[in-house]
């Protein structure tokens, strides 16, 4: 009932703030990536465990409210965007958040520590993900401006603009992941080689947190498009 009446009050003051809201709890998980990867420098093992456990609890709430939003969005929306925009965009920022409690996971069950020479390219590069969802929420705030708009005038171009800065992001993300596995493979057979497998995986699942991140502006992009 709680839950039904906080949808509730949601939609009527706006149809797509329950979108904005999820994003919003989205990214405050996304944060503690960095204070993660930072303590996992540190080898400071219950910063580790307290990152991981705070990311754990945004994607939980994350969950509700993508579980409670698919339920109660209504099936005729009197706006210039169809449901299932709506609901391909939150299935999307769902992803980002997941994504960020595989990452916390395998840190804290490999109990893992990086080489040295990785440490600090891989703080960076987590800081540059974390940019980019960043950077899709504020995409995902303009939908109200764009709303009334009707999706027509200067409101479109500021969000393709947005939506252009975000690929730039997207883009510094993924040379800083290749720079980043160029220097795992030179490191290898000094590395312990189920070190270097959850390395790699590590790398590309951060990364993944930045495409995800750059999805949900090219299916926004697509939506002005229509």
């Amino acid at each position: 009932m709680v839950a039904k009446s906080y949808i509730s009050s949601l939609f009527g003051k706006s149809p797509i703030r329950p979108l904005q809201e999820h994003m919003a709890g989205v990214y405050e998980g996304i944060t503690h990536l960095v204070p993660l990867v930072q303590a996992m420098n540190h080898k400071d093992e219950a910063a580790v465990v307290a990152a991981h456990q705070k990311i754990v609890a945004s994607e939980h709430a994350a969950d509700v409210m993508k579980k409670a939003l698919r339920h109660h969005l209504p099936r005729s929306l009197f706006m210039p965007m169809d449901r299932r925009d709506l609901l391909d965009v939150l299935l999307m920022q769902d992803k980002i958040i997941n994504l960020a409690k595989d990452v916390a996971g395998l840190i804290v069950g490999r109990k893992m520590v990086l080489d040295t020479t990785l440490q600090e390219p891989f703080l960076q590069f987590t800081m540059r993900c974390t940019d980019a969802v960043k950077q899709a929420l504020e995409i995902i705030n303009e939908l109200d401006d764009l709303l009334e708009s009707g999706f027509r005038g200067r409101e479109v171009g500021h969000v393709e603009a947005m939506i252009q800065t975000l690929d730039k992001i997207e883009n510094e993300t993924d040379q800083m992941q290749a720079k980043l596995r160029q220097q795992l493979f030179s490191l290898e057979d000094s590395l312990r080689p189920t070190d270097v497998m959850f390395t790699y995986r590590l790398i590309d699942w951060m990364g993944n947190v930045a495409d995800d991140a750059q999805r949900v502006g090219s299916r926004l992009q697509l939506m002005l498009a229509n």
